[in-house]
């Protein structure tokens, strides 16, 4: 199936034969249905063979609406501002760019006529490929410099690490380190990184780069390579380091939480000695399933380590889920099983919530005052001030 006509996308890890790659566009899956381990191979087995272009065959003519029979012209392929780039399917009679179909997904989805469905418009087909071009900081100039980059071994991470001396590794290590640990702890604070004026002259110029400045102060060895002591091209202080170190590290807490188990809230409802109601939370119990007989188990862990009975239990309540109320299987029946005197109670909070949203669902000004007060309260509660 055609790139621009492909609706499935193959998903499996299997390494493929770089030579057995198609080389019509039109037979080109997309670049991000491969294995992520070959993507690069891949990209620079393309960019070696060079962008498909046939020659020496009889384009086949279009005639368009009030205007002679048009075709594709081989001698395009040669025309400066298309070289490199431009390739030809024979098979569907268009044409497609090269760069973009191998990175244009670095920068979204990759949905580009040239990219996707190829074109076919010879009328007007400079026009477009100059507006596909664009002006020097465009997609495809972008893609053709990343093409350009991959296959440019004196610009590869590991050329260039290896180049460099041991000294210079220990100082990009000890800089790299500098730079990460502001962060984290910037981070986990929830403060900004920037400031309003991060000139050298100015009184403020940052948490991130003030807390920079104070590790320097209290580490001599440190203060030797970073800001100013550091190569003007890698002192790791520009906003683009600083987005790039808070993208690593909500990398790895999105990792931390796909890893992380089922959990339950265990609250107990009480009557004190002298007749005040309470409510206390006791614990946050890690399960591996959240099956019912699970749950109960955990439940009845939690109650023996505080002496609790589940014989005195008068009431349980939780959320409408089939495994916590079911009437036959769920948690509430196999606690009635033991204790018929533990009547079951749908949530008053989740029964609120789900009233809540049903009602603003269909009412545009109640959904907009509960967005106003989750905006006004995460404005509150994140101000330093």
């Amino acid at each position: 199936m055609a790139r621009f006509l492909k609706r499935k996308m193959d998903t499996s890890s299997e390494l493929i034969d770089l030579d057995t790659l198609p080389s019509d566009p039109y037979d080109c899956k997309p670049i991000k249905s491969y294995n992520v381990n070959q993507k690069d191979a891949i990209r620079r087995a393309y960019i070696l063979r060079g962008p498909y272009q046939p020659r020496g065959i009889e384009f086949p003519q279009t005639k368009f609406q009030g205007d002679e029979l048009r075709k594709f012209k081989e001698e395009w392929y040669d025309k400066h501002e298309y070289k490199g780039w431009l390739e030809y399917s024979s098979k569907s009679d268009r044409v497609f760019c090269l760069c973009c179909y191998l990175f244009r997904s670095h920068f979204g989805d990759g949905r580009d006529t040239f990219v996707c469905g190829g074109y076919n418009n010879w009328k007007k087909v400079h026009a477009s490929l100059k507006k596909h071009v664009g002006l020097v900081n465009s997609l495809h100039n972008k893609c053709f410099q990343m093409s350009a980059d991959l296959v440019n071994e004196n610009q590869a991470v590991h050329t260039q690490w290896d180049n460099r001396t041991p000294k210079e590794k220990r100082e990009y290590r000890l800089r790299l380190s500098a730079s990460t640990l502001p962060g984290k702890r910037l981070l986990n604070g929830g403060l900004a990184f920037r400031g309003h004026d991060e000139s050298k002259d100015s009184l403020n110029q940052g948490n991130f780069l003030e807390l920079l400045e104070l590790m320097g102060e209290m580490n001599e060895e440190l203060a030797n390579v970073i800001l100013e002591n550091a190569p003007a091209n890698n002192q790791m202080t520009s906003p683009k380091i600083q987005a790039d170190i808070k993208h690593c590290y909500a990398q790895e807490m999105n990792h931390v939480m796909y890893q992380k188990k089922e959990q339950m809230a265990v609250v107990i409802h009480f009557v004190d000695k002298v007749g005040i109601v309470k409510e206390r939370f006791i614990g946050l119990v890690h399960v591996k399933e959240t099956s019912a007989i699970t749950l109960k188990t955990a439940i009845d862990d939690i109650l023996a380590r505080y002496g609790l009975s589940l014989k005195r239990i008068r009431g349980q309540g939780y959320n409408g889920a089939s495994n916590m109320s079911g009437e036959f299987n769920g948690l509430r029946a196999l606690i009635l099983k033991e204790n018929v005197s533990a009547f079951y109670i749908h949530c008053f909070a989740h029964q609120l919530q789900l009233v809540v949203v049903a009602v603003a669902h269909k009412h545009t000004p109640i959904w907009r005052v509960f967005e106003t007060i989750t905006c006004l309260t995460n404005v509150v509660c994140a101000s330093s001030k």
